[in-house]
């Protein structure tokens, strides 16, 4: 890049800074063009990703007005760009794990995730496949004249670098153990900044606690007698149930409860005639 041209890419990604919510930095590490572009494609009229030199992307971020949005400049590693959108954080988040695809493992490479290998039948017949599944310490058997792994074992680590004997390895079981993607490092709304830890959340699970969460306010409002307008219709559904079947209990003649009090007597009857001996029934 020129030096000219350095002031007008400040500007350019200083612009892009103001007209949008959310700003997040990235990770493009090892992250092929062509599913750069696949990527970029799919994100069309959701997100814009600018790639720059990381002193222009960080005096862009400096000159901003916006709330504690320089701080992410320590979230820059690697080979970092700037993402750019108006869309929820962790929504954003979601379609871009959405747009990870599997990719076989290349020697040197960091790993993003812990890589297992799992138990089971490989169709692989004995042989030198062995030595290779046995320099990565898996634990090995002949089953129906195959291979097969009868044990589970993490091989490598997130963070560890994958070596060219797990390649082989990840290679003769047919496995594409990397994931490629954008790796996102960090997203920065109204000056809260959120890590990947906290934006990767499970769906379902965010759901079900939720419920529960619901679930017990509703119960703790009930049986504490503290009613609010969510909890007043259910605390009333409580109570007259309680009291119909307390009206029953106690044998008080209502016209809301005569079909339940006719029922009681028939069955207490039949009870009755069950534990009366046959001398006293013939009588």
């Amino acid at each position: 890049m020129l030096k000219s041209e350095k002031p007008k890419k400040v500007e350019e990604l200083k612009k892009l800074l103001e007209t949008h919510n959310v700003v997040g930095i990235l990770n493009m590490q090892s992250l092929p063009a062509k599913q750069l572009q696949q990527i970029r494609n799919n994100l069309k009229g959701i997100a814009v990703i600018k790639m720059s030199r990381k002193s222009l992307m960080k005096k862009a971020l400096e000159g901003s007005t916006k709330k504690d949005i320089g701080l992410l400049e320590s979230k820059m590693i690697n080979s970092p760009s700037i993402i750019f959108s108006n869309e929820n954080p962790f929504r954003l988040f979601s379609i871009i794990k959405s747009n990870r695809s599997s990719a076989s493992a290349k020697a040197g490479t960091t790993a993003a995730n812990d890589i297992v290998i799992q138990k089971g039948k490989t169709g692989i017949a004995p042989g030198p496949a062995i030595s290779t599944l046995q320099k990565l310490s898996l634990k090995t058997s002949v089953q129906e004249g195959k291979i097969a792994i009868i044990a589970d074992k993490v091989v490598v680590k997130a963070g560890e670098t994958i070596t060219s004997d797990m390649v082989n390895a990840f290679n003769l079981l047919k496995m594409e153990p990397v994931e490629i993607g954008l790796d996102v490092v960090a997203v920065w709304e109204n000056g809260t900044i959120y890590g990947k830890d906290v934006l990767d959340i499970d769906v379902n699970d965010y759901r079900n606690r939720v419920i529960l969460a619901v679930s017990s306010m509703i119960n703790l409002s009930i049986n504490s007698g503290y009613l609010v307008p969510m909890t007043a219709d259910l605390a009333l559904q409580k109570a007259f149930m309680e009291a119909k079947q307390l009206a029953i209990e106690a044998n008080i003649i209502d016209k809301n409860i005569i079909d339940e009090l006719l029922i009681k007597a028939i069955m207490e009857s039949s009870e009755l005639k069950k534990s009366m001996p046959d001398s006293a029934e013939a009588k």
